[in-house]
């Protein structure tokens, strides 16, 4: 298992993350237990949480297996911002929700603090500053030691970091987006503004929903214990949408090739790719049972090669008009370094 800084921190995590939005849904607490105990015995020690997940019940599961460990080996993260409740302050990034939302994260993952709390989502409606402000308190109470953002667009990522640096307030380390082969728009503006910030980025969705790891065959409509399968309206609207692109299959055709090329397995290709991209920490691994896991965790041990990383890059290549995100409009931001017309 490789390691990297967290962001611009000096604190370390493993290149893989165990995700834990299966646990006390798709994955009972046994199984739950076996997933981390396997996860950590890999060399894993980033675990991945959020006050949602299960209403709380992802949290639980993940404090009652923390009773007894050695904390200083794991770094834990969770998130707030969703709805905990019904009432209108039962959610958002105001300083009444999260106060709320961060002291029951702790009581639920029994500890006495975070090591990275994030922020699910943008609030239009919160302030800003009235958010960064309660996570400077939060780390200078003890509370937690960082925070990060989670499907932040590139303004509202670089908003945030500015903000905080003119208010005096600790910055953003981390940001968690959706990131795979058959979703790279994030790579426009959101992975410069990262990178420009010095954020870490902790992609979810390595596998686009199971796409990449081979599960789903053409024009087959999954069922039972899938992505798709658990809610059939919008699962038949999601399949068909990725069923009827061409795109799609020739990114899965490519990673079939080079899975089969190699001896691996789709899935670890898939993971081993995103892995490899600039600005990216750790990549989120949202295994249900403990063979989906250990296939997961073989993409630690797959270095791709530059040719095979090009070819997967070009095929998966994101297609844009020509402006502004297209070559019309790359030209308007770059220039020759010999000059000249």
């Amino acid at each position: 298992m490789d390691y990297r800084r967290l962001g611009n921190t000096g604190s370390v995590v493993s290149a893989y993350c165990l995700g834990t939005m299966t646990f006390g849904a798709e994955s009972d607490e046994t199984t739950s237990f076996r997933l981390m105990d396997n996860y950590v015995e890999a060399g894993g020690n980033f675990i991945d949480t959020a006050n949602v997940y299960g209403a709380g019940l992802s949290e639980e599961i993940v404090g009652r297996w923390l009773k007894g460990k050695p904390l200083r080996n794991l770094v834990i993260t969770t998130k707030g911002r969703f709805p905990m409740g019904d009432g209108p302050n039962h959610l958002g990034l105001s300083r009444k929700n999260l106060r709320e939302a961060l002291d029951a994260s702790l009581k639920r993952l029994q500890v006495e603090h975070i090591d990275l709390y994030q922020m699910h989502a943008f609030d239009a409606l919160t302030p800003l500053d009235e958010t960064l402000r309660f996570l400077d308190d939060a780390i200078s109470s003890g509370k937690i030691a960082y925070y990060g953002l989670s499907n932040f667009l590139g303004w509202q990522l670089t908003k945030a970091v500015w903000q905080a640096r003119a208010g005096g307030y600790q910055p953003p380390v981390s940001l968690q987006p959706q990131y795979n082969l058959l979703v790279r728009d994030i790579e426009h503006e959101i992975i410069p503004a990262a990178q420009d910030a010095g954020i870490g980025l902790l992609p979810w969705s390595p596998l686009g929903g199971g796409w990449l790891s081979g599960k789903y065959k053409r024009d087959e409509m999954p069922t039972g214990a899938s992505r798709l399968g658990e809610n059939p309206k919008r699962g038949m609207e999601a399949f068909d949408k990725r069923n009827g692109n061409a795109a799609t299959w020739e990114v899965i055709g490519a990673v079939e090739e080079i899975a089969a090329a190699r001896g691996a397995t789709m899935a670890q290709v898939a993971l081993a790719w995103v892995a490899a991209q600039p600005a990216v920490t750790s990549v989120i691994l949202g295994a249900r049972t403990t063979d989906q896991l250990a296939d997961n965790l073989g993409a630690s041990e797959l270095s791709l090669t530059p040719d095979e990383i090009a070819t997967l890059s070009a095929v998966s290549k994101p297609r844009m008009s020509d402006y502004p995100y297209g070559e019309g409009g790359v030209n308007q931001r770059h220039r020759k370094l010999e000059g000249g017309r």
